[in-house]
């Protein structure tokens, strides 16, 4: 007999978002609005720079990019924090392969940003911008690998069932 008062649950589990609600976070939101216009713009670019040698929107790339490198870095802490620790999944997979080569797009985009920097910002000029060709490519390539792992890192987790068990 406890006093009148009622015993405590020992079966007490932390209360998680439901997982729409997750995916409608502030956070997510605007982090799936800088990847989709950073996708876009750097496809534009790319387009732009093989069929007319010119490159339009680079600047807003530039400034784009630094946007979603810190928007990116405090998502990956917050959800790092809430998914851990490593699980032998599928979607864990996806996701490290996709953060991977994330981390690899924005490095890489800050190596090709340097160039930019110099001649727009400290020298002031209006010339063509020499980027390194290997950066570049490997810029290019690693962001078609980033949305593509990230996709389908997002698919998987969609996917799983309440149990964490893959759907059937």
């Amino acid at each position: 007999m406890s006093g009148g008062e009622p015993a405590r649950a020992r079966n007490i589990v932390p209360f998680a978002a439901p997982r729409s609600r997750r995916l409608r976070a502030p956070l997510l939101v605007l982090l799936g609005w800088l990847l989709g216009f950073e996708a876009v713009g750097g496809l534009v670019i790319f387009f732009m720079r093989l069929a007319a040698g010119s490159m339009p929107g680079e600047t807003v790339h530039v400034i784009g990019g630094a946007g979603l490198t810190l928007v990116y870095a405090i998502y990956q802490v917050q959800h790092w924090g809430r998914v851990s620790p490593w699980r032998g999944r599928l979607d864990y997979t996806l996701g490290l392969i996709g953060a991977i080569a994330m981390g690899l797009t924005l490095g890489t985009g800050y190596v090709l940003a340097w160039p930019w920097w110099t001649l727009r910002v400290v020298q002031r000029g209006t010339g063509v911008v020499a980027y390194a060709s290997l950066v570049s490519a490997a810029h290019n390539i690693m962001s078609m690998l980033a949305l593509t792992f990230v996709l389908a890192h997002l698919a998987a987790v969609l996917l799983r069932d309440r149990n964490g068990k893959p759907a059937r």
